[in-house]
């Protein structure tokens, strides 16, 4: 008996023509096994927004690896399993942890800082963080010149206008800094405009296997402080609605990128961005 299958695919070979089955699977295959290393190991993130500013600036692309606490329904590339609870192999992250996470009830991811951990209270008293009592250690910083550009324009706020020209001649937003070191000694810089109303949040108990996360960027970042009607995470998270850990940043572009004009993929990137980690530093003793 012969096997039609085969003399179709020795005839197409043997007159050159493309195999478009096996075209097919290969691409089939290939995509499949992007799918899977994206929900299984890492995947690239963008940075849509200011809420994590200055530690990322909108218009970053970073990594983040979904295997640090195990995977759960957020982890698919796509989400399309039904929300459960628990995690397979799960960890919770530690506290400075840079962490991506879907709200409870969507399906969009947002990225935020872990700050509060199950058992802990959390309580902010004029733009000061407060975890199980004890204000968080704040130290002001001189003033950041972040570069204005199509993805930082700096428009005037409810807070003034920051806008100001370097020595350079080139247009700067300046914001002021703030360095926070957590109760694990990790530390990072966040940005205090001036007083919000997210600034006071009364003292909230984090439940077992939640967490409590917050944007870098205090007065513009729809965090565990914000309702959920405002777009925020409206409280302390489950632990199975964090996606991963962000790593580091592989390139930043400043907004100026035209998909029909290759040369700007190139001008639009940001210097000395690429490569940076986003585990937090540890803060030296001393300090």
């Amino acid at each position: 008996m012969t096997d039609t299958s085969a003399t179709d695919e020795n005839k197409a070979a043997k007159s050159g023509g493309t195999d478009w089955w096996s075209e097919i699977k290969a691409i089939f295959w290939l995509i499949l096994a992007v799918l899977a290393f994206h929900s299984f190991i890492a995947k690239p993130f963008y940075i849509p927004s200011e809420s994590m500013m200055p530690t990322l600036l909108k218009g970053d692309r970073l990594v983040v690896s979904k295997f640090p606490y195990g995977w759960s329904w957020v982890s698919p590339s796509f989400h399309v399993l039904p929300p459960t609870d628990g995690r397979l192999f799960g960890s919770l992250p530690e506290r400075g942890d840079i962490v991506i996470v879907t709200p409870p009830g969507q399906t969009s991811d947002y990225i935020k800082r872990v700050v509060g951990l199950p058992g802990d209270t959390i309580e902010m008293i004029d733009g000061h963080l407060i975890i199980n009592g004890v204000p968080v250690r704040r130290v002001e910083l001189p003033p950041a010149m972040i570069q204005i550009d199509d993805n930082i324009p700096c428009y005037p706020d409810e807070f003034g206008d920051h806008r100001v020209t370097g020595p350079d001649g080139q247009r700067y937003c300046r914001l002021p800094l703030y360095r926070e070191t957590l109760p694990n000694g990790v530390s990072y810089t966040t940005i205090d405009m001036g007083y919000s109303e997210v600034d006071d949040f009364p003292k909230t108990a984090v439940p077992e296997e939640h967490v409590f996360l917050m944007g870098d960027n205090r007065d513009k970042s729809a965090d565990s402080r914000v309702a959920a009607e405002r777009q925020g995470l409206d409280g302390p998270v489950p632990y199975e609605n964090i996606g991963g850990r962000a790593e580091f940043i592989t390139f930043s572009l400043d907004g100026s990128s035209e998909y029909l004009n290759p040369v700007s993929w190139f001008t639009a990137l940001r210097g000395g961005r690429a490569g940076d980690s986003l585990h937090p530093d540890e803060a030296a003793t001393a300090q």
